[in-house]
């Protein structure tokens, strides 16, 4: 891949960024409508509720997965919830950790805003080793106490109820009313991420994110990444510049890290032809076009699969919305 050409990827990756991001504020939109005309009791027109909104509920999703392995059978309440789960897996197991660098509209943000810092600033920073390793630490515990308590400590019978209940049921409208109302707590740390991305590339994508924790740990069985060739590199340090996780990757022959997250900014920033390049483990070289085209088509052909075989849309009528909408928000312990 050269220069001009892995250039040519990262505009295709921009793009691709910023047309999911855009595609969620749809979502968000629509399903904001959606929900609007329940709560001004059918004052506002009704418009149907976008499963894709269900990407969101990454915990309702695990406990999915359990429940699909405890029953056999995938639930209707949130089902395109654990088929995105399951797609983004699948992504990440074929394709290193690509959905937080393509895809993901949190990672699209924050690496918009230490674009901005690098611009105003003249340079974004980075942590001494030992905090670095230490705040990296923060989301694998927090992968740890979900995926303990879901998988480990919840019964089957506890998954179940769990998933047929209101809480549940509405789950996706309570991460819609937080968002809308954000305030106190919340709002102090997310306006701290966002001030703290000015100066640090992705600091909640590296610190605090356990879905990313999870995506980066099945991204190790990959069978594509970056590869060095020594003879041709002239370790100039572009790679280890460019790249927003801080890997050392001009002193690596073949990144296995579960914090690359695929995105191509190494190949891009390397000025040598062949120095740097996306590999099979075969050894053959993966063109940035085909890479691209694959973290595409995997992640849409997920919610295809989803629809085709009816595992998509909820099954909760509209009189059951109403219902569920009409009085206070219920509380799960």
């Amino acid at each position: 891949m050269n220069t001009k050409s892995s250039q040519h990827v990262q505009g295709i990756r921009l793009a691709v960024q910023w047309g999911f991001l855009l595609f969620c504020l749809y979502l968000g939109y629509t399903f904001y409508r959606f929900v609007l005309h329940f709560k001004s009791d059918g004052l506002t027109p009704f418009v149907e509720r976008p499963a894709g909104v269900e990407a969101f509920l990454p915990l309702s999703a695990l406990v999915s997965l359990k429940g699909w392995i405890v029953s056999g059978s995938i639930n209707s309440i949130h089902p395109a919830a654990l088929v995105i789960l399951l797609t983004v897996l699948l992504v990440s197991l074929l394709l290193k950790r690509s959905f937080c660098s393509w895809i993901c509209p949190v990672s699209t943000l924050s690496e918009l805003f230490w674009k901005i810092g690098d611009k105003l600033f003249g340079r974004n920073f980075q942590l001494w080793r030992w905090p670095d390793r230490m705040l990296r630490a923060v989301k694998y515990l927090l992968l740890l106490f979900f995926l303990v308590s879901i998988f480990l400590l919840m019964s089957g019978d506890a998954v179940l109820s769990f998933i047929e209940s209101d809480y549940n049921k509405i789950a996706d409208v309570q991460m819609l009313d937080f968002f809308l109302h954000l305030s106190g707590t919340p709002l102090v740390v997310v306006c701290l991420l966002v001030v703290f991305s000015f100066f640090v590339r992705n600091p909640f994508c590296r610190f605090l994110c356990p879905y990313g924790a999870l995506l980066g740990l099945l991204s190790r069985l990959s069978p594509v990444k970056i590869q060095r060739a020594e003879h041709a590199c002239i370790s100039c340090g572009g790679c280890n510049r460019a790249c927003p996780s801080h890997l050392d990757i001009m002193h690596l022959t073949r990144v296995r890290s579960e914090e690359c997250i695929g995105c191509l900014r190494c190949v891009n920033q390397c000025p040598k032809e062949e120095a740097l390049q996306l590999r099979l483990k075969s050894g053959k070289v993966v063109p940035g076009w085909a890479f691209a085209v694959a973290v595409v088509i995997v992640f849409i052909g997920g919610s295809v699969v989803g629809r085709a075989t009816g595992h998509w849309h909820n099954t909760i009528e509209r009189a059951e919305y109403r219902q569920l909408l009409s009085k206070p928000a219920p509380r799960h312990f």
